[in-house]
């Protein structure tokens, strides 16, 4: 069924500083895409970008006992703490030394902003370098959610997304991304984010996907707190799901980013002890990226950012489909399914007039359809704003049509929600304006 009359489309263009636009997506000289960070200096290196072993190796070296290691590991990733003062059980005369070794300091609070009712908090941090980075804290009603950055800025060059638009500065390192997730356990300890949410609606008013809920809508479970590090009776609070939907693509970072991923899930004190299913991934389609997540057997929950089924539109709103076309990212995400058994969640922002037509959830319905049923699901959600955008979100009318229309072909698709929209911490918005 088409729409009658049809609406129009509009294209994606580019605004350049000049004041003209372009159709294809190249800013301020650089390249089209940039999947290479450029040779810069790394952060010190750091007890999260170290397994146990090595841990153990360096305290060694130092002239100290290798059960050294297991207690400064427990002190970072169990108690959140690098304060030598809290380090009772090293050697008084030799914490500030291992301190000094272990932790060097990575991220500096620049500022952090909150939402009126205190259940989301952004923050600007300031790397070692002078780099600024981004993450966003979000209490829901059963999990804490934390949107960690894996790159100083992005190299995908989306023109829709404040921070594609950025350029890539450099990759970050897996303690960097680790230490967000950190600073973030001790923002709530403290008591700093709110301790109640409320219920989140989406812009149809009915109830909205949560950031970090890809992990429960898997088998359309309610969410749980009930393993692990996740919260529950008689365990202090921290972060339970983690989401790289921050600034940076995560699959051209892949090694740090796994590095981190594994500090997550490896069991304490050797890292946080989350369980694989509570951290998602999110990529815009490097697909020799997704099939080496794969094959990890570290079954994470994995998202494809596709914002447009046909590659006409796709090839200017994703620059990197001019690499690897939508239906090899479909075919990529399908395979991730088939080797880890864990359902995919597929992103589409829905832009007014671009990619929100209702043929297009026909033809999403019909290509997520012709791999199988029961191995995805669709997290529609409505643009975020961005600073002199020329673009703005769907009509709910035509967003209820968008959905109407995947559901009927059997598609599960719930619209997520835009949680933090208010302070520039939702999904596109991230820019580490100062």
């Amino acid at each position: 069924m088409t729409e009658n009359p049809p609406r129009r489309q509009v294209r994606p263009v580019v605004e350049n500083p000049d004041g003209t636009t372009s159709r294809t997506p190249i800013r301020d000289g650089r390249p089209l895409l940039n999947f290479r960070s450029p040779r810069v200096t790394q952060p010190p290196q750091h007890l999260a970008d170290m397994t146990m072993d090595e841990r153990i190796t360096v305290v060694k070296e130092m002239g100290l006992p290798g059960f050294r290691a297991k207690q400064l590991s427990t002190h970072y990733f169990v108690h959140h703490t690098t304060d030598p003062e809290a380090m009772t059980d090293l050697p008084k005369d030799r914490r500030a030394e291992l301190v000094e070794r272990f932790f060097p300091p990575l991220l500096t609070e620049v500022h952090r902003l909150r939402t009126k009712n205190g259940d989301t908090i952004k923050f600007l941090w300031r790397l070692f370098d002078g780099a600024l980075v981004e993450s966003v804290l979000m209490r829901y009603r059963n999990r804490i959610t934390l949107c960690v950055s894996s790159q100083c800025g992005c190299g995908m060059n989306c023109p829709f997304c404040a921070t594609g638009q950025q350029g890539l500065t450099r990759n970050m390192s897996s303690a960097e991304i680790v230490e967000q997730v950190i600073r973030a356990n001790q923002v709530i300890a403290a008591g700093e984010l709110a301790d109640t949410s409320g219920e989140d609606s989406d812009m149809l008013g009915n109830p909205a996907a949560a950031v970090g809920s890809e992990a429960d809508e898997e088998q359309g479970r309610e969410p749980t707190c009930a393993s692990g590090a996740e919260n529950g009776p008689g365990r202090a609070e921290r972060v339970t799901n983690i989401v790289f939907m921050g600034m940076g693509e995560p699959l051209a970072n892949y090694k740090r980013v796994m590095g981190a991923v594994r500090r997550f899930v490896e069991p304490a004190p050797a890292g946080l002890g989350m369980g694989a299913r509570r951290i998602t991934i999110s990529t815009v389609g490097l697909v020799p990226g997704i099939n080496k997540l794969a094959a990890e057997e570290i079954p994470v929950t994995f998202a494809l950012s596709l914002h447009a089924p046909d590659d006409g539109l796709r090839d200017e709103m994703i620059p990197v489909n001019t690499r690897w076309k939508a239906d090899e990212a479909i075919d990529a995400a399908y395979n991730y399914y088939r080797t880890t058994g864990r359902r995919v969640s597929i992103e589409y922002a829905l832009i007014k007039d671009m990619n929100d037509h209702a043929w297009r959830a026909e033809l999403l319905a019909k290509k997520l359809n012709a791999r199988g049923r029961g191995w995805v699901h669709v997290n529609p959600i409505p643009l975020n704003p961005t600073p002199g955008s020329v673009w703005t979100a769907s009509e709910p009318a035509v967003a209820a049509e968008f959905v109407r229309r995947l559901q009927d072909a059997g598609v599960p698709t719930t619209i997520r929600d835009t949680r933090g929209k208010d302070i520039d911490g939702a999904c596109g918005q991230l820019a580490a304006a100062q």
